[in-house]
């Protein structure tokens, strides 16, 4: 079952190049109170948190979205980590003035990439066995109205900015 979130979405606005103007988010961005200002944030009663992980991390705990066990909770770090370090790689190459070029490498690599996460997967109906985590609350977001599949970058992306 889906766990609904009540939240209030504030989207700053970024201008267009070569000045990508940023002072929308500038202007708010250390008078929210913040630890470590950035985005995303999510404030959340008296906690306020930055950083996409500590986000989903958050949300997880707070609906039991997440490992149980010790070995749920390795597996769980595993796969957190790599899907960062996917995504790393995603960002480098899209970010790149060279991205054409280096596109067809990147493709070449992917079913190998993806081939770890099925493995990873195997039998098992979740990636955490019969546990349902976080991973299925992102598929009912994309599912919904509220699901924005692009941008995945900033406009500073030669990829993946519109």
């Amino acid at each position: 079952m889906p766990v609904t979130l009540g939240y209030e979405e504030k989207k700053y606005m970024m201008g267009y190049a070569p000045d990508y103007d940023r002072s929308q988010w500038l202007n708010e961005k250390f008078k929210l109170g913040l630890d470590f200002p950035n985005l995303p944030y999510l404030i959340d009663g008296a906690h306020k948190i930055t950083q996409s992980k500590a986000i989903l991390g958050c949300i997880a705990y707070k609906h039991n979205l997440c490992g149980e066990t010790e070995g749920e909770k390795i597996w769980e770090d595993i796969l957190e980590n790599q899907l960062v370090d996917n995504h790393v790689q995603l960002a480098r190459l899209c970010y790149n003035p060279d991205f054409k070029k280096l596109k067809p490498e990147y493709l070449e690599a992917l079913p190998a990439m993806l081939k770890l996460y099925s493995q990873f997967l195997g039998k098992q109906p979740w990636f955490l066995g019969d546990k349902i985590t976080l991973g299925l609350e992102i598929s009912a977001y994309m599912k919904s109205s509220c699901f924005l599949p692009r941008p995945v970058f900033t406009k500073m992306a030669v990829w993946g900015n519109k």
